[in-house]
């Protein structure tokens, strides 16, 4: 059984994190924004000692990309700063800090799957912040603690893009949906098992991507999404130029790996089947 805190406990990952935890029988502690600011040194040492954790799974993050623009200081004091006072605190409890980071820390020129050795070149604020916590942490943490980039995340307890199209398929006969924007979608489920796997086996360090097998264009998983529910909308293609945005995205963010062992997700589609059934059995 391992002992975990786990940060970012209201959001979409910490639930889904916390809640595979719980299932595997490990000792399991969440702890929301109000239940520590990750950007107090003292506050986040004070927590590990007292909760004397094996492993820290941070799922803590600024989240909102096109926010970042506007307000880079305030993103990167949580995607940029905070990480690293994590990793140095959890150095000093000798406990395994498992860091969440994107895909958002390249910048889309590629036509083949990204992987950790990859040069980076981040097109936004967003990208920019998260790349600056996953440097933090792999500097601060002498070798002990590990970095996950992944992408295109979405489940229960947070806004995100299947639920936007099932909100909208339902309230209309068409949707339009941007065609020049490919990546591997990944569900809370599937990417809360692999952060634990990781935090149970202290030897996996340093930097890892973590997707499924799959590409998809925020189109064609639109039109999955839609069929999947049973919902007759119309999903119209268009270009990212139809609906400018204050943060750029990167045109290709497919992920895969050069790590051996990697981590290895299941694809997408059984991702969205399983997060569409969670749904109905929320409802039920």
């Amino acid at each position: 059984m391992t002992r975990l805190v786990v940060t970012g406990a209201a959001g979409m990952l910490g639930r889904a994190t916390i809640a595979a935890a719980r299932r595997l029988g490990h000792e399991v502690t969440g702890l929301t924004r109000a239940e520590l600011d990750i950007t107090d040194a003292s506050a986040i040492e004070d927590a590990l000692r007292r909760l004397r954790p094996t492993a820290v799974v941070n799922c803590a993050a600024w989240t909102d990309v096109d926010g970042a623009e506007e307000h880079g200081d305030l993103a990167n004091l949580a995607n940029g700063i905070a990480p690293g006072l994590l990793a140095i605190a959890a150095t000093a409890a000798d406990a395994h800090l498992v860091h969440v980071s994107t895909d958002y820390v390249f910048d889309g020129r590629k036509t083949e799957p990204w992987v950790e050795s990859d040069a980076v070149g981040p097109l936004n604020a967003y990208g920019r912040t998260k790349l600056a916590g996953e440097r933090a942490v792999l500097e601060a943490g002498d070798g002990q603690h590990t970095v996950v980039r992944t992408a295109w995340v979405y489940g229960e307890g947070g806004p995100n893009f299947v639920d936007t199209m099932l909100r909208l398929g339902a309230e209309r006969d068409e949707v339009s949906v941007v065609t020049d924007q490919i990546g591997r979608p990944t569900w809370t489920g599937h990417l809360a098992a692999a952060l634990l796997e990781l935090a149970e086996r202290r030897v996996d360090t340093g930097l890892y991507h973590a997707t499924g097998p799959d590409a998809v264009s925020w189109y064609d998983f639109a039109i999955e999404i839609l069929d999947r529910a049973g919902l007759d909308c119309r999903v119209v293609p268009t270009t990212s130029d139809a609906f400018p945005r204050p943060a750029e995205r990167p045109a290709y963010s497919v992920l895969g790996t050069e790590r051996d062992p990697g981590v290895h997700l299941p694809p997408w589609q059984e991702g969205l089947v399983a997060y569409l059934d969670s749904r109905k059995d929320a409802v039920s």
